[in-house]
């Protein structure tokens, strides 16, 4: 019992401490697991083994982290039944937060879909998949290559729509421009924003700042490991794939301590990365 304890207490410093998203009862651990990987290669199809699949989910949970990030396009819809059918019943404590704008063609594609009725379809996909009556969370996605300035009106309100008739709990905005997460602030309570960051791709240095003064979450995309030159999951044994910068559970468990010293010391270099990275890393 007493190293059980101790097991779950160490879990839980290593997930970073708690948040709570602004304006709700949810509070998760500051580092989650990023589904993407879960599907075939390129994000498409089934992955070339389930059952490894399903263990990445299982050991996830075992771990202690409360906060999954996924899609109806990943896969497509591969991710999203593959949660289900492994942890469903979801554990009560399980955040779920996906995200809608974009879909897959059938050349593997990335397209936008954020026509009203697409998002609408699109959320519900998302909980029939899952298995859901209600998502945590569910960010509007951006499709542009970069986040380009534009209205969000006629997006924001189908997702607004869908928080009243109480398909989703709480909107998030996923690859935007600091202009865009005004906008909306404006129109809806907005509780995280999900852009491209790490340690090399940091042009959002100044609005990461202005959503932590709010008390806002920022919700880091492309994980350290891209960074320190882990090998893809769909090369390598499925390890959880986690999509926020800190992540020691994913790094102790895939790189030797010499390899992942070296690489780091160099990212730091090429970056300029300051010794201290606190004030990026607000909410994993």
């Amino acid at each position: 019992m007493a190293i059980a304890s101790f097991q779950r207490m160490t879990n839980t410093e290593k997930l970073g401490g708690r948040f709570t998203f602004p304006g709700t009862s949810i509070s998760v651990h500051r580092m989650g697991f990023g589904a993407m990987q879960l599907a075939g290669p390129q994000v498409w199809g089934p992955p070339p083994d389930p059952q490894a699949a399903a263990a990445v989910l299982r050991e996830a949970v075992a771990l202690g982290i409360d906060h999954v990030d996924t899609s109806d396009a990943y896969g497509p819809h591969v991710t999203n039944r593959l949660l289900r059918e492994v942890l469903h019943p979801y554990p009560e404590s399980l955040v779920i937060v996906s995200k809608v704008g974009g879909r897959r063609g059938a050349d593997e594609s990335w397209l936008p879909a954020q026509s009203p009725a697409e998002i609408r379809a699109a959320i519900q996909d998302n909980l029939r998949h899952l298995g859901l009556e209600a998502i945590d969370v569910v960010n509007l996605r951006m499709m542009n290559m970069t986040p380009t300035e534009g209205p969000l009106d006629a997006e924001l309100r189908a997702l607004v729509e869908a928080k009243r008739e109480g398909l989703i709990r709480h909107i998030g905005l996923s690859n935007v421009t600091a202009r865009q997460v005004e906008q909306a602030r404006g129109m809806t309570d907005i509780v995280c924003v999900q852009n491209h960051y790490n340690l090399a791709h940091r042009n959002d240095d100044a609005l990461i700042d202005t959503l932590a003064k709010d008390g806002l979450a920022s919700r880091p995309a492309l994980h350290a490991s891209a960074l320190l030159g882990a090998p893809h999951p769909s090369t390598e044994s499925r390890r959880p794939c986690l999509d926020y910068p800190s992540s020691p559970l994913h790094l102790e468990s895939r790189f030797a301590a010499a390899r992942r010293a070296r690489r780091a010391a160099t990212v730091r270099k090429a970056c300029e990365v300051p010794n201290s990275l606190a004030r990026h890393f607000r909410y994993c």
